[in-house]
């Protein structure tokens, strides 16, 4: 297994993140026989995804209480063993729910054409927190000119706790548990809002060197949700009796904001990834106020998840998952957001407990019905 884990210690705050930004900028990569060549985004045939009727559904309570994390101990061999649901069940599985700043919300039955393969489901009862993987190989950006730049600017907060990542001009990717526990909506969701970060820096005053500028807290501007919408997989019932794999919301916001934007994707296999590896920013809890990004190797795969050791804390909920791959089609290279980071997982490998952080894999189904959600017209969604 080949990790980087860079020390900040010693290290001027320049040079680490210049260092950062190469290892974000590598283009290209050499193959086992010395090759050169480029990762390149894969063509999918995309199913169609679109509304058959839709019902009005009771205010909910909104009693629940926020968990910015989601345990389960079905692992790969437990997911990769579970039967493949049937037509009708990937349907209701797709269906959705619409919850509006009104605090009214309605359900959506779908319709799926040139259907691909779905996932199965998994279960489990153990919660544990997330872990640190030997030495703490995330970065904290600092400094405007990261911060505001592209891929970082991506990175929102929500006012549940959780982190999102900008995937149009006004709407928000996230994990569906940072707003619905499964049963029921999350305190503080019919208010939700999504924050900007806008860093907020001291002149040194009072400082020999009035050069040095010193990072203060962080400040946001934020922008009410209009509407949100929740895949029924997930709220089918308790997020642990159905697994993680439709553990994906997404949010629209109230008015436009001003940023660059991340596309969505459909999540090659872990093979394809460069270098075998993901990469995504958050709001971790243990570093309040602080844009953190990491990255890290794939260790296994099921058709829904992507489990992986990249070190993170509650708060990076919600992260968009992305690579950078070759678009050929347009001759550049092109970021997107290929899942969402999810949780925590204890597996039992061979009789010896192993833990994973996963992430929820945007499949051609997924893909389909978050770009309609999106665009609105599944024409504009033939192209993964």
């Amino acid at each position: 297994m080949w990790r980087v884990v860079l020390s900040m210690a010693g290290i001027p705050g320049l040079l680490l993140l210049l260092v950062l930004l190469l290892l974000l900028c590598a283009v290209g990569q050499v193959s086992p026989s010395g090759a050169h060549w480029k990762p390149t985004w894969p063509a999918y045939r995309l199913p169609v995804i679109l509304p058959q009727s839709t019902l009005h559904l009771a205010k909910p309570d909104f009693g629940a209480e926020a968990k910015l994390e989601v345990s389960s101990s079905c692992g790969p061999q437990c997911h990769k063993g579970t039967p493949l649901p049937t037509y009708e069940e990937v349907k209701q599985y797709l269906s959705y729910e619409t919850l509006y700043a009104n605090g009214s919300r309605t359900e959506t039955q779908v319709g799926i054409y040139v259907l691909s393969s779905g996932g199965g489901e998994s279960s489990g009862k153990s919660r544990r927190k997330r872990q640190i993987y030997g030495y703490d190989s995330r970065f904290s950006i600092f400094g405007k000119d990261f911060l505001l730049n592209y891929p970082f600017s991506t990175s929102v907060k929500l006012s549940t706790g959780c982190t999102g990542t900008l995937v149009s001009e006004k709407h928000v990717l996230t994990a569906a548990h940072c707003i619905h526990d499964g049963k029921t909506y999350v305190k503080g969701t019919q208010k939700l809002r999504v924050g900007f970060l806008k860093p907020k820096v001291k002149d040194g005053r009072g400082a020999k060197n009035s050069s040095a500028a010193v990072p203060e807290k962080m400040k946001f501007q934020w922008i009410r949700v209009k509407r949100t919408h929740v895949p029924k997989g997930w709220i089918k019932g308790n997020a642990n009796d159905i697994g993680m794999d439709y553990d994906y919301a997404l949010l629209e916001l109230k008015k436009l904001h001003q940023r660059k934007f991340m596309k969505i994707g459909v999540s090659p296999p872990a093979k394809q990834l460069p270098g075998g590896r993901i990469h995504f920013s958050g709001y971790d809890n243990d570093r309040l106020g602080n844009l953190v990004y990491r990255f890290c190797d794939v260790k296994d795969e099921t058709y829904d998840l992507l489990y992986q050791q990249c070190d993170a804390q509650p708060g990076a909920s919600g992260s968009g998952v992305y690579v950078r791959m070759w678009k050929k089609q347009q001759q550049k290279w092109e970021r997107k957001i290929i899942g969402i980071f999810s949780g925590h997982q204890w597996v039992d490998m061979n009789g010896s407990p192993q833990d994973f952080n996963v992430a929820v894999r945007i499949t051609p189904l997924k893909y389909a019905q978050i770009c309609y959600w999106i665009k609105g017209n599944y024409l504009d969604c033939r192209e993964g």
